[in-house]
């Protein structure tokens, strides 16, 4: 018997009109849908966004994928979501394992796939790419993430002041994920370089409780929900200070 596909499917931040046409034509054909478990008994973000789409009859797998960072907890995770997986897989079911936002861009998917190919090097996996947060958070700015030779760099989690302090000497335009456990420190380096003003903080982008924090000034210590980022216009605030040169 030939061995199922796995498919990554990325279907967005929160919308699920942002699902791509072929990720729902994948997400549709297949018998087997997986995906990260929610916390606290519901159902996580990218079972929800796919709920709507899914035909009866469609096996759905819930796999669970702690939020730690201790390196054993989590192999021991990615090693039982892979069986469970390949137990699928090697009767020859293709399986889809739907992400929320893109399946390359810091998505579980990644771990899930390699982890698999290591019990079976033959099984194929084949990503369908989806869009990702930072996208998703300019479009409900009604921004432009970057344009002509603007830098931009995206930082995964803040774990040092350093890190963003490197960003702010190097990028035009700053992306930082995850910000909710740090937006205290952060606020205070971006007060420090006058940054605030052209600092956006977008909570659940896409998501029915979207919401938008534009101009932080007056805004020291937001209370924040896990799916957040934060947007700074590096680019914005030296357009300004060359306008003031220039007066």
């Amino acid at each position: 018997m030939m061995v199922g596909i796995l498919y990554g499917v990325g279907v967005g931040p929160g919308d699920p009109d942002l699902i791509t046409v072929k990720g729902m034509r994948i997400l549709q054909q297949v018998p087997v849908v997986a995906f990260p478990a929610g916390t606290g008994g519901k159902p996580g973000i990218a079972q929800q966004i796919v709920t709507p789409w899914l035909r009866s009859g469609q096996v759905e797998l819930s796999l669970k994928f702690p939020f730690v960072q201790d390196e054993a907890v989590l192999q021991h995770a990615w090693q039982v979501a892979a069986k469970t997986v390949w137990d699928v897989l090697r009767q020859g079911q293709d399986v889809a394992f739907v992400s929320e936002g893109d399946v390359s861009f810091y998505s579980t998917f990644t771990y899930l796939a390699q982890t698999v190919q290591c019990l079976d090097p033959a099984v194929e996996v084949k990503p369908i790419p989806g869009v990702a947060s930072p996208m998703a958070a300019a479009a409900a700015l009604g921004l432009p993430l970057t344009v002509r030779s603007q830098r931009l760099t995206i930082l995964p989690a803040l774990y040092t002041v350093a890190d963003l302090e490197t960003a702010i000497a190097h990028a035009d335009v700053i992306v930082l994920m995850k910000v909710s456990s740090v937006y205290e420190q952060v606020w205070s380096v971006l007060a420090n370089h006058g940054l605030l003003e052209h600092s956006y903080v977008v909570e659940r982008a896409t998501q029915p409780h979207q919401v938008i924090y534009a101009d932080l000034r007056d805004r020291p210590s937001l209370q924040l929900p896990y799916f957040s980022l934060l947007v700074v216009q590096i680019a914005g605030r030296e357009k300004v200070e060359n306008i003031e040169k220039n007066l």
